[in-house]
């Protein structure tokens, strides 16, 4: 078995930002030309001198007017007032027009085959063209060193005109020739393979024009060695400055690690905190980490959390630039997953995707410093929230991680979990994680963690599923709702189909994903709100091998594939304030 390998760089890829609009003077027009013969001053006197000073005094006023006119137009004149925009006049909503994310390291130290999802859903948008790819995160091009033995001899001017040939311009639009990957065309999914091997880096993807608005991606992994054995999935996320993750450990079996991804043109500085039943572990190890650009890098949480710790929160901040982030946690034989990000500390936390075979489960919880937190545990069944019996409520003291074993908790039927404050005026935001086992006839189990969510809103897509093996779980948090889920056509052919789905308040509905017609590959399944809700929604994709019970749970997310764009009025003047 090999040695797990982690703080280990990997070169990874950048491209330029676009530079900034370059704004000119307007040119004032020719100068008019002079008239032949002499020029008689207004102010001339009666002999040849005083003439001549009378020339040069206006002069002089002429120029004292002008510098008086440019240095002193703030006091001569007063500010203009804002321009003000039509009456009523309210934002409007515009596509996307270019999205990226970041996938993490595959697996490291396990042996596994990793396969990344690209799909656009198809929209009603005005946008044309565009690409989508993924491309391995890979340093920046380091410019050749010019020799200095001896000097360097001009460059010949570039030859200017009609016949002088343009030099081809990159289009930053475009998916670069190495691209591992490219989406064609909205409606489609594409998928291959990962890199693969210990030094993988991580993937960069990016979509533009038509292809940007709901771009997603889905990064899968099946591992068949014992250590780690286990079917893992993640959506890869856009590039942040805050990640928080609920449920990782160092104790026992443990081997649970945080990949960091930078796909930027510069370096980022990166602390790891880790929060344990005791507070803050405090480790100087786990603060300053340098990401260069284009690398990617694994941190084993066991050498940054001085012991072993049964139940963390980690969260990674970003000092200065952007990554991306995401924590793989590995439980021996027993299972192992992606942890999600969490969505950001609330007092009301939903975390969708509870099976109905549910094994067992464990809740994490942590709170900020400021103040402890009191909570209710609610499931989501069939008909609505209830409490569950003997684990009615949590407290998590302040600045600490809490956990509580629920057991067997579903009973049965496919549920969702809420926590949310025992008294309305007391709201701590939290963060939340929750393990959940499955497990075969032969006591074979695989694991996945579920964490706060936020609802899929108009409109969230999970790109990778297969036939025959994924189930869609939707849950009500508020009143009831009505979703239309729709299956794409599959990667290698196939007709799409749609189905309508009645979510009651408060309830949770599972149903067998619906699959295109003449399914040929994977398919992508996009969830849009209807009427009613809110509705959080999770996609469980099993994978039964070797007789264990292989899944893995991604909760589905508005694709913010629209943004709201003010309305503004032009104003001249604000050149003058």
């Amino acid at each position: 078995m090999k040695k797990p390998a982690f703080r280990k760089k990997s070169g990874a890829g950048e491209a330029a930002g676009p530079a900034g609009p370059a704004f000119a003077a307007e040119p004032s027009g020719p100068a008019p030309a002079a008239r032949p013969g002499r020029s008689r001053s207004p102010f001339a006197g009666g002999s040849a001198g005083a003439g001549g000073a009378a020339r040069t005094t206006p002069s002089l006023l002429a120029a004292a007017v002008v510098l008086a006119a440019v240095f002193g137009i703030a006091e001569v004149r007063p500010p203009a007032a804002p321009a003000k925009a039509a009456t009523g006049a309210a934002p409007t909503t515009e596509q996307v027009e270019r999205t990226s994310v970041v996938c993490p390291q595959p697996l490291q130290s396990l042996t596994g085959s990793t396969t990344l999802t690209a799909y656009t859903p198809p929209g009603a948008g005005s946008a044309t063209g565009g690409a989508g790819w993924l491309s391995d995160a890979a340093a920046p091009a380091v410019p050749a060193a010019q020799p200095t033995a001896a000097p360097a001899t001009p460059a010949a001017p570039a030859p200017t005109g009609s016949g002088a040939p343009a030099a081809p311009a990159q289009d930053k639009n475009a998916a670069p020739a190495d691209a591992r990957l490219t989406v064609s065309k909205p409606g489609t999914p594409a998928t291959g393979p990962a890199a693969n091997g210990d030094a993988a880096p991580g993937t960069g993807a990016v979509a533009t024009g038509a292809l940007a608005p709901g771009f997603t991606v889905t990064q899968t992994t099946v591992v068949t060695e014992q250590r780690g054995l286990g079917l893992s999935g993640l959506t890869c996320a856009p590039a942040g400055t805050g990640f928080w993750f609920a449920g990782a450990s160092t104790a026992g079996d443990r081997v649970d690690y945080v990949s960091l991804v930078n796909t930027e043109s510069s370096a980022a500085v990166v602390d790891i905190k880790l929060y344990g039943d005791k507070g803050l572990i405090d480790n100087d190890s786990a603060n300053g980490i340098t990401v260069a650009p284009g690398s990617s890098q694994a941190v084993l949480l066991s050498t940054i959390s001085k012991g072993a710790v049964a139940d963390l929160a980690v969260h990674v901040v970003v000092r200065s630039g952007r990554v991306g982030a995401a924590l793989h946690a590995a439980d021996g034989g027993k299972g192992a997953d992606w942890i999600p990000a969490s969505a950001d500390p609330a007092p009301v936390q939903v975390l969708p995707g509870l099976p109905a075979d549910t094994a067992s489960a464990r809740l994490v919880v942590w709170a900020p410093p400021e103040d402890d937190a009191d909570l209710k545990i609610q499931l989501s069944g069939k008909n609505g929230w209830f409490s569950p019996a003997g684990n009615e409520s949590i407290h998590v003291k302040a600045g600490m991680v809490a956990a509580v074993d629920l057991g067997k908790v579903t009973r049965d039927e496919v549920a969702g979990l809420r926590l949310s404050p025992s008294d309305d005026k007391h709201r701590t935001p939290i963060v939340a994680g929750l393990r959940i086992d499955r497990a075969a006839a032969n006591g074979k189990t695989d694991a996945a963690w579920l964490t706060g969510s936020n609802p899929v809103g108009a409109r969230a897509t999970v790109a990778d599923n297969r036939a025959g093996a994924s189930t869609l779980y939707l849950t009500s948090s508020g009143e009831a709702a009505t979703v239309r889920v729709t299956a794409s056509a599959g990667s290698g052919g196939g007709t799409p189909a749609t189905k309508e789905v009645q979510v009651p308040a408060g309830g949770t509905v599972a149903l067998p994903a619906p699959e295109p017609a003449g399914l040929n590959g994977v398919f992508a399944l996009t969830v849009e709100t209807v009427s009613g809700g809110p509705v959080v929604a999770a996609r469980m994709l099993s994978l039964p091998a070797k007789d264990v019970p292989m899944f893995t749970v991604q909760a589905l997310r508005d694709d913010r594939s629209t943004v709201k764009v003010p309305q503004a009025g032009q104003d001249p003047g604000v050149v003058l304030r």
